[in-house]
């Protein structure tokens, strides 16, 4: 892999980390200021809205992937720092896997609202360059 392919790929995973990062502010500051099930709403809202903006922005300024591809890195960096950060170290307990309102819909958002954003985007930018 050259230097640039490498540039390409940690500028997608940079962006997909920001994305989870920002996700998990939701759970912290919602477990600290009200319930874990008001918390997990708001993380299955803000998830996907997060990842739509972050798609936008990598869209507009990189586009190194397809919408497709996008999607699957970001929601795998997701899947990956779920699992390694945060239910190996942090949690220390796989039960957080078990919760369909907990992980597995916001990853389904978040592939989506990436798909969605980048499709969207990727279609502007081909229609505004042709006219």
């Amino acid at each position: 892999m050259n230097k640039i392919q490498v540039k390409k790929v940690m500028i997608i995973l940079a962006h997909g980390l920001v994305g989870w990062a920002l996700c998990g502010a939701i759970i912290w500051i919602g477990m600290a200021v009200t319930s874990m099930q008001n918390t997990l709403i708001m993380h299955a809202i803000g998830a996907p809205i997060i990842f739509g903006a972050i798609a936008s922005i990598y869209f507009r300024a990189f586009n190194y992937t397809t919408p497709l591809q996008t999607a699957i890195v970001f929601v795998s960096v997701v899947v990956f720092m779920d699992f390694f950060v945060v239910a190996l170290l942090i949690e220390k307990s796989f039960e957080m896997f078990a919760s369909l309102i907990g992980t597995w819909i916001p990853w389904a958002l978040i592939f989506t609202s990436t798909y969605l954003t980048g499709l969207f985007v990727t279609k502007r930018a081909e229609t505004t360059s042709v006219a």
